[in-house]
């Protein structure tokens, strides 16, 4: 290894602004990202909407992930109170009598989750409290309202299930790898294998690596 990667380095591309590693990027304590974990663009945080300390919830990203740009995060300070009469916030504009609706009043769907090694399609939405499973695939323009399995294709508005991206042999043997947690070095060792094409030696080079 030539140059140890480091996760902590904003733009990790010489001479290109357009894409940063997100995790040193990141002021708010409630979004928590991954190392290695990219975003086709830059300041990540403005493409996080909604997100309001008094609600509290959070946006959990891991390692090695990919984000297209303009991909947006909507957090639960989109939702509205729908259990009433009327859905309009009289009580953010101060001159409303009208006291803020508690918590339980409102539709809080808890944190948004999203796994390791995820590819996020450029302009998709994900809305709040979907987790994403390690290893998704999410369709560019994708609107995703419900959770992804690992290892799935996800497309449309809303996101539907395209196909798994293997067989359950080999996605149940990856989520036991958890490649993304080993270190730098180990990782640059497993390269070759995480490249590859031919799914049954990667099949049986995992299990080895298990055994």
């Amino acid at each position: 290894m030539k140059n140890k990667p480091n996760p902590n380095t904003i733009f990790p591309l010489p001479n290109i602004n357009t894409l940063t590693f997100v995790k040193p990027t990141i002021k708010n304590p409630n979004i928590v990202v991954g190392d290695f974990t990219y975003f086709a663009d830059t300041d990540f945080e403005k493409h996080v909407t909604h997100h309001y300390d008094f609600i509290g919830d959070k946006l959990i990203i891991g390692k090695f992930c990919q984000i297209g740009a303009g991909v947006e995060f909507v957090m639960n300070g989109a939702n509205h109170q729908m259990n009433a009469v009327s859905t309009y916030p009289f009580y953010i504009f101060g001159s409303w009598d009208q006291s803020a609706p508690s918590k339980e009043d409102l539709p809080f769907k808890g944190d948004t989750v999203v796994g390791n090694d995820v590819w996020i399609g450029q302009n998709s939405t994900i809305l709040p409290g979907v987790h994403i499973g390690d290893g998704a695939i999410i369709g560019l323009n994708s609107v995703v309202t419900r959770d992804v399995p690992p290892y799935t294709i996800v497309a449309g508005n809303p996101a539907k299930a395209v196909r798994k991206r293997f067989d359950d042999e080999l996605i149940d043997l990856l989520l036991k790898l958890k490649w993304w947690d080993k270190s730098i070095e180990e990782i640059n060792v497993l390269i070759p294998l995480l490249s590859c094409s031919d799914l049954a030696k990667v099949k049986q080079e995992i299990k080895s690596l298990l055994a």
